[in-house]
């Protein structure tokens, strides 16, 4: 648990460096490895990546015992802080999702909104009450573990809301409130859109970005300059390596 706590307190401060920091998305210990080859400080692990690896589905198409598997291996082969995106928690409840996570060797999560087993998204109250009680669990282990709140409000797939921005706001300013660390308004349109998310929340806010064409809302060098704290690459860093792969191996066909 020592060297939990030391990589979630690390993790926490490289949020608050003044700097963007960018959390390169992998999926198993090949890309793990690759991404602290290259001199990263932390990373993330991405579910559907994961699943992808794994020959299973995204939106909890794995089991947590499969999510937790896959990302204990990536854990114990590198010594940087891990933050994992354990989707809307597999139905498990609060306590107990930090507990295994910990015990995984997990720095942060990355919990989103969406109740994918019952095909909905929780209200406001509710998914901040489990963002909050996800706090208070870590808080009694004695570990800062970061917790990123996602919104789906962009997303549209579930729900469509009149006013997606606003409902990103609230959503997002009751996860502030409840404990998150960082907070994930997942597909933002824009960078008009991320700005007004920037000012309106008082904590770090994380953005997805293609390793290659940058994000909807900017390159790096852009998110950088609007005030982005931290940027990780979904499962869009996989998919620019399937492209590659594919080009590679087409000529021997």
């Amino acid at each position: 648990m020592t060297d939990v706590a030391l990589h979630a307190s690390e993790l926490l401060r490289l949020h608050h460096t003044g700097r963007t920091l960018v959390l390169p998305t992998v999926w198993d210990v090949w890309s793990a490895r690759a991404v602290v080859g290259a001199g990263f400080p932390a990373l993330s692990v991405g579910s559907h990546p994961l699943a992808d690896s794994r020959g299973q589905q995204d939106n909890e198409g794995m089991s947590l015992p499969d999510a937790l598997d896959g990302i204990r291996r990536i854990t114990a082969a590198v010594d940087v802080p891990v933050t994992a995106d354990l989707e809307s928690g597999y139905d498990t409840p609060a306590a107990e999702l930090v507990e295994r996570t910990l015990e995984a060797g997990v720095a942060g999560i990355n919990i989103e909104d969406t109740v994918h087993s019952e095909g909905r998204l929780r209200e406001v109250g509710e998914h901040a009450d489990y963002i909050g009680a996800l706090r208070a669990a870590a808080d009694e282990a004695g570990v800062e573990l970061v917790i990123n709140a996602r919104t789906d409000a962009f997303m549209g797939q579930v729900v469509t809301f009149d006013d997606p921005l606003a409902e990103a706001l609230t959503r997002l300013r009751a996860c502030e409130e409840a404990g998150a660390r960082c907070v994930y308004p997942v597909r933002v349109p824009d960078a008009d859109t991320l700005r007004a998310l920037l000012d309106g929340l008082s904590g770090p806010v994380n953005v997805t970005a293609h390793p290659v064409d940058g994000a909807p809302s900017g390159s790096l060098e852009e998110l950088r300059a609007l005030g982005v704290h931290r940027v990780t690459f979904g499962p869009l860093l996989q998919k620019a390596l399937t492209d590659s792969l594919t080009e590679l191996v087409a000529p021997w066909r």
